[in-house]
């Protein structure tokens, strides 16, 4: 009997590889949870609000990556995306080198190092810092092995990727705040067995970790890896360009800065995996990013981004500001993309003190795992739900719902979706979070809810109705 048993297990092994990262109720860390649409962590519900710090291994000293993280605590973020190799290879602040060579299947590893002796401390041991530093502060860091030009530029081997994939697997797998993302601003076509490669590798060396792929602006990691059993979550760039800029509206799965189409898509795939917007239009950042003599997003676009995407299904959001993702320092002079402020400036931009509220909205409510987008809930003819900035966003769980407008307009709503003869009804400002209540509405037919104030973009309102 028991050598049967065995020998079934093998053969399930063989059959179908790695097992889901999706554990059972109440399992220590970060996982899928039992849905397969959000994350828990310690089994409770875990909703993502990241930061783009990319090259924060690379810029800044251990005291500014304080600074740093301790201003993301406070503002409530709890992932910062970085990249490990921005560069092939790559040097930090301190003069200190990551690979021998250049060559990415040795990275430079001094023996004996300490955080005491400065002449011993290596560019690992700097990363090792700042990702324990993170922990301290609740922060997970959500980690890119090696920027995607370098593979599409064939500085990297599957040969090489492989060897450094394990290293990266067991330097961090007992860290308990790591997240892995494949990938890094490129398409899985663009060096696709790297890619393949660096996800199985870490998968097998690191299984207790989560590992998505980072993909190329107005794309998402379904295109290519959605079955990939070392995918356990799947992320969209939305990418930053208007609805006129973006050339490639004509390809398939390209929306413009309908970013909640991305999230839509991935929601209804086989089988169910979460999915994220983890690279919208960053605060401060030029529209079309290349020219920086174009208007620039601000808060109003990146609030619009987080709740049209959390609303139509995804688990989380991540913000990002032009000068904080590249840790811009003026007297360096090498600004990317038209950044002028110094990112210790940066960090206190409007959109970045506003994330959380979205975060506190989402949370707010129980059941937050059975929660589902809702379109039937906008009342009217086809496409009732609005075109571009008119669109509303309607989710809802048990005994809540919540609708999203950008501009302030007129919100038609199917009542009687939730039990009992009246509901009570209010309005969440983004902006600052705060509710004011609208009062009990009678619960049948359809109700006209009128936001406060004029309708324009970036007068954007929640309207909450919960069950009495």
């Amino acid at each position: 009997m028991y050598k049967r048993v065995f020998l079934f297990a093998i053969i399930s092994l063989a059959l179908f590889g790695c097992v889901s990262n999706k554990k059972p109720a109440g399992s220590k860390g970060l996982q899928v949870s039992e849905n397969g649409r959000y994350l828990t962590e310690d089994g409770k519900p875990f909703f993502w609000l990241g930061d783009t710090g990319w090259l924060l291994f690379n810029k800044v000293t251990r005291e500014q990556a304080d600074q740093y993280l301790e201003d993301r605590k406070q503002k409530g973020f709890n992932v910062v995306q970085v990249m490990v190799l921005h560069s092939v290879p790559s040097v930090n602040i301190y003069g200190d080198s990551s690979l021998v060579n250049g060559n990415v299947s040795k990275p430079k590893v001094t023996e004996g190092s300490s955080f005491a002796d400065s002449t011993q401390y290596d560019f690992w041991d700097h990363i090792d810092y700042v990702v324990d530093k993170a922990k301290e502060k609740g922060i997970y860091m959500a980690m890119v092995p090696v920027w995607g030009t370098n593979v599409k530029n064939k500085k990297v081997t599957p040969e090489q990727a492989k060897i450094y994939a394990e290293f990266l697997a067991k330097r961090y797998k007992d860290k308990s705040n790591i997240i892995w993302l494949n990938g890094g601003d490129i398409k899985g076509t663009d060096g696709g067995k790297v890619w393949e490669v660096i996800g199985n590798t870490l998968r097998a060396n690191d299984p207790n970790h989560l590992i998505t792929f980072h993909p190329r602006g107005r794309t998402g990691s379904s295109e290519w890896f959605h079955d990939a059993k070392w995918l356990d979550f799947n992320m969209v760039q939305s990418g930053h360009r208007r609805y006129d800029q973006d050339t490639s509206a004509k390809e398939k799965w390209h929306y413009g800065e309908d970013n909640w189409k991305y999230i839509e898509k991935d929601y209804n795939l086989k089988p169910v995996k979460p999915t994220i917007d983890a690279e919208p239009s960053y605060e401060g950042i030029p529209q079309g990013l290349h020219d920086v003599s174009q208007p620039r997003w601000n808060d109003a676009d990146v609030r619009r981004y987080g709740y049209w995407s959390v609303f139509a299904g995804a688990f989380g959001y991540t913000y990002g500001d032009n000068s904080v993702m590249q840790m811009y320092n003026p007297e360096k002079k090498d600004a990317a993309y038209g950044a002028t402020k110094p990112w210790q400036t940066a960090l206190n931009d409007p959109g970045a003190g506003q994330m959380v509220h979205l975060k506190n909205l989402m949370l707010s409510r129980d059941a937050y795992l059975d929660r589902v987008p809702d379109q039937s809930l906008i009342v009217g003819t086809v496409g009732g739900d609005g075109e571009k900035y008119n669109r509303l966003m309607a989710t809802k769980g048990k005994d809540y719902i919540f609708v999203y407008t950008y501009t302030g307009r007129n919100i038609p709503l199917k009542m009687a979706v939730l039990s009992g003869d009246q509901v009570k009804a209010s309005w969440f400002s983004p902006r600052d979070g705060k509710t004011t209540l609208i009062g009990n509405i009678e619960n049948k037919g359809t109700h006209q809810f009128d936001p406060p104030g004029e309708e324009m973009d970036g007068n954007d309102w929640v309207l909450i109705v919960d069950k009495i």
